[in-house]
């Protein structure tokens, strides 16, 4: 591991734990700190299937980038991307397509900071720190100009990032500005929370905590609110569903036999 000066920028407050760098915990890795560690196992301890959700995020996200390599898709805008461990998008892409090219966007700097750090000297990945409550400035960036030709398709990543996102700052009209420019073919691949399902108790429990622990008010949203994000792109099969249910590859798979037991739905859609 790089040591932390290389990836902790100046003036960052380790004392509040980051939804970012939490997210990096559960999955293993090694850029968090005590106070993340100790909000995710607090959450841990409230929602036992805490971890395993966040590695079932992680599995729809791999398979959804496989379906869009497939699909001829080469441009990727990956929007709360957090820290980019093993097996993220550029990975997994450019081992099907070496020529795919990733613009990674999130607000946390620690994520940002270390996702340049561990990219340096891809020249087909960027890394920007922005908001995507301001998706008119991420369409803007150079990095994206630089990266992504909107005359082609391209796929916008949003997975585990809505629920971040309040009623009040619009999501749906966040998506139909970040679709505005986006060719024909282009798709929008998101994954998100919910109370609907047996879960509805434990997830009522994380939204407190992170609210308290972080400052952070998560959005769980239901099956018609999530599928309403969708609006202009029409879902590839097979829908909108609990997210072990997105094209699993394996019996085997976590969670394929309970998929609701995960609270996060999955979809995919292309834009006609």
């Amino acid at each position: 591991m790089a040591q932390a000066d290389e990836w902790v920028p100046a003036g960052i407050d380790t004392e509040r734990p980051s939804p970012a760098r939490m997210y990096d915990y559960l999955l293993g890795g090694a850029h968090n700190f005590a106070v993340d560690r100790k909000a995710a196992e607090q959450a841990i301890a409230i929602d036992p299937e805490v971890a395993q959700a966040a590695w079932v995020n992680r599995a729809f996200l791999r398979r959804a980038v496989e379906f869009l390599v497939g699909a001829g898709v080469r441009q990727y805008l990956d929007i709360g991307s957090g820290i980019p461990t093993v097996g993220h998008v550029h990975e997994i892409a450019q081992r099907a397509a070496p020529q795919s090219r990733v613009v990674f966007v999130d607000i946390d700097p620690v994520a940002v900071a270390h996702s340049r750090l561990i990219l340096a000297g891809n020249d087909r990945t960027a890394v920007i720190q922005e908001d995507v409550r301001r998706p008119d400035r991420i369409l803007e960036a150079p990095e994206v100009r630089r990266l992504v030709d909107f005359g082609q398709p391209v796929a916008v990543l949003a997975v585990g990032l809505f629920h971040f996102v309040s009623d009040a700052d619009d999501p749906a009209g966040i998506v139909s500005r970040l679709a505005a420019p986006l060719a024909s073919g282009s798709f929008l691949a998101l994954s998100h929370g919910t109370e609907d399902g047996p879960r509805r108790a434990a997830m009522i429990k994380t939204r407190e905590l992170f609210a308290r622990a972080t400052g952070v008010e998560l959005t769980w949203r239901s099956q018609p609110q999530v599928e309403a994000l969708f609006d202009g792109f029409d879902l590839v099969e097979p829908g909108l569903v609990w997210t072990p249910s997105w094209r699993p590859e394996s019996p085997e798979d976590l969670y394929v036999d309970r998929p609701e037991e995960t609270g996060y739905y999955a979809g995919v859609g292309r834009r006609p």
